[in-house]
């Protein structure tokens, strides 16, 4: 499959990353970033032109006239526009996916009905790591929330403490534990390895586990894992950017919101527009304005500038001087890997996050959401089943008679408005949704082929 990827910033560089270690693609990269470009082909085996997205001669020579999907995912919504328009209108590329971040195109649904603006899909990064945030918030002591089948089904990474029910105890006690809920333990990493789950597995404290279930059967899961954590009542935000903002609006009618931002003229329109959020201007780094704001008796400190070090450095200042949790916004999956779980209670990657959002349309078969999961080593899926059945390799069979590469499990089927946690002899039926966990996110490829009709 050929894909066009039209800039090379932090979202371009992980879809990339992403889609180039897919053997069956071939990715060519656009941007006016000469050396960005050049440090790509180092890296990835992908092809590279330089120039302008939005200039038909520049799309031509990076090859748009058999391209499968074009990707516009430039700093510039006009550019992403004008260049899904231009593959539209001059080479009819069958797919076309474009970042779109103004409120102002995003909210008038008209422009992209009917083929109004030639925009397939759009992708609104700062929404998708608001809604990833506002998950974790809801749901305290989990490292990682996300959702399958409109919400149906969730799955939650989160790690083993001391005192959660199971831990020290093997999985088989779960059902004992849990006898009116039902859940699957998809994944286990410890000490920064997979180790497939079983019936004989115990849990240890500092196990990093994915669990899925129903939503209203996540929070007693969860207390199975770990203690249960207070429910959060006072947050601080760091950043009255898109992020900062969004997010302060969307908490602020359920807890006690603080927003320090630096800039007063951006400091004056948040206080404006928010309600019952209290805007500071003022610097997170500043040790002085978090003490006198009670940062000791904060439950949650978000650092979400758009500096990834004034977020680290501000959260590990948070942290020091008493926050309950910290979670800072960083775009270098490298720093997440150093700074989650010691002086960084959780590191959201924007890159990681939107990476699953456009990998649901630029995979194979009937794949309707993908979630990469743990920096995106792993990754989470949800595939449709067709039939007919006689063409299938999976309608009519059970979980285990179907022939899964190693390191993949499924975990969960949504049939209508229920969910059926997977088990060896769970059939599956002709539309049922099906949740698959990829330990090992290279198996993609055969799983996308199994669940495809011959």
């Amino acid at each position: 499959m050929k894909v066009l990827i039209l800039g090379a910033g932090q979202v371009g560089r992980t879809a990339a990353y992403h889609l180039s270690r897919e053997p069956a693609n071939e990715v060519t990269i656009v941007d006016t970033n000469e050396e960005a470009l050049r440090e790509l082909q180092d890296r990835l085996d992908v092809r590279t032109v330089a120039g302008s997205g939005s200039y038909p001669s520049v799309l031509e020579a990076a090859g748009i006239v058999d391209t499968d999907i074009l990707v516009a995912l430039t700093s510039s919504d006009e550019v992403n526009i004008v260049a899904c328009e231009i593959a539209h209108a001059l080479y009819r590329t069958p797919t076309k996916i474009a970042r779109i971040r103004a409120s102002d195109y995003t909210s008038r649904d008209k422009l992209f009905l009917d083929g109004a603006i030639a925009v397939d899909v759009w992708i609104n990064p700062e929404q998708l790591v608001t809604e990833y945030i506002e998950r974790l918030i809801h749901n305290p002591g989990a490292l990682q929330v996300v959702d399958f089948a409109d919400g149906k089904a969730r799955l939650v990474g989160l790690r083993a403490r001391k005192g959660g029910l199971l831990v020290g105890q093997q999985l088989r006690t779960l059902k004992d534990h849990m006898p009116q809920a039902d859940a699957r333990i998809a994944a286990i990493y410890r000490d920064g390895r997979a180790i497939e789950p079983t019936g004989e597995t115990q849990v240890e404290e500092g196990d990093e586990i994915f669990f899925i279930a129903a939503r209203d059967h996540i929070q007693r899961m969860m207390s199975e894992i770990r203690r249960a954590e207070e429910p959060v009542r006072k947050v601080i935000i760091a950043g009255g950017g898109n992020i900062g903002f969004r997010l302060a609006k969307l908490l602020e009618s359920h807890y006690q919101v603080k927003l320090i931002e630096r800039d007063p003229k951006r400091a004056r329109r948040a206080s404006e527009v928010l309600e019952s959020t209290i805007v500071l201007q003022g610097d997170a780094q500043d040790e002085e304005l978090l003490v006198e704001e009670n940062i000791d008796s904060t439950d949650v400190f978000l650092a979400l500038t758009n500096s990834e070090e004034a977020n680290v450095l501000s959260a590990m200042l948070a942290k020091r001087l008493g926050a309950h949790k910290v979670v800072a916004l960083v775009n270098k999956p490298s720093y997440g890997e150093l700074m989650e779980n010691r002086s960084i209670d959780i590191v959201v990657s924007p890159p990681t996050i939107t990476i699953g959002s456009l990998l649901a349309h630029v995979r194979r078969g009937d794949v309707v959401r993908v979630h990469s999961l743990r920096r995106g080593s792993a990754e989470a899926l949800e595939t449709v089943v067709h039939g007919p059945a006689d063409r299938s390799r999976v309608i009519g069979r059970t979980v285990e008679e179907i022939s899964l590469p190693d390191g993949a499990t499924i975990s969960a089927i949504v049939r209508g408005e229920q969910v059926i946690i997977a088990h060896h002899d769970t059939r599956i039926e002709e539309e049922d949704h099906v949740i698959v966990f990829l330990v090992d996110r290279r198996q993609v490829e055969a799983v996308e082929r199994l669940f495809q009709a011959e």
